[in-house]
């Protein structure tokens, strides 16, 4: 603030001396001290509200920083949960579509006889055409089978 060097604390105490003379001197003294002392205290406390001040600023834009973030996460979230929830669906659904493909051509085996017999009795049939050198290109009637639906249309 102001430099006060010790010629100039000098003067004021000779002047203060004259004016107020030696009987009140102390006292004055003493009441410049005390005032002295809470023109200080108010000047640290002014200092400290304003750097709390500050501070408080500071943390109050990190917060929303945070805040800002955090929300940019819970959408981030959000998404890869409907994603990912989309993709089950998706897969539930062939799955299903699926299982109704197997179940119907379990049934068309079902309708013409056994399947490990319809497979054995063709594995012996091209087993003995090999051993004869003959060579069916009609295939057996036994093993028409229905045609395999499309996995991506929905059953009605």
């Amino acid at each position: 603030m102001f430099d006060v060097g010790f010629w100039e604390i000098l003067v004021i105490l000779v002047v203060a001396l004259l004016v107020v003379g030696p009987d009140r001197l102390p006292g004055l003294a003493r009441e410049v001290g005390l005032w002295v002392r809470k023109i200080r205290g108010f000047v640290t406390n002014v200092r400290a509200d304003i750097e709390q001040e500050f501070q408080t600023d500071e943390l109050r834009k990190l917060l929303n920083e945070q805040n800002k973030e955090i929300s940019q996460l819970k959408d981030m979230m959000k998404e890869t949960e409907d994603s990912l929830r989309h993709e089950v669906e998706e897969t539930s659904y062939l799955v299903k579509s699926i299982e109704n493909e197997v179940k119907d051509v379990q049934e068309g085996f079902a309708e013409e006889g056994d399947f490990g017999e319809q497979a054995t009795r063709l594995v012996k049939q091209r087993k003995a055409e090999a051993d004869t050198g003959k060579v069916s290109d009609a295939q057996p009637a036994e093993q028409d089978t229905p045609p395999a639906k499309d996995r991506d249309e929905p059953k009605a």
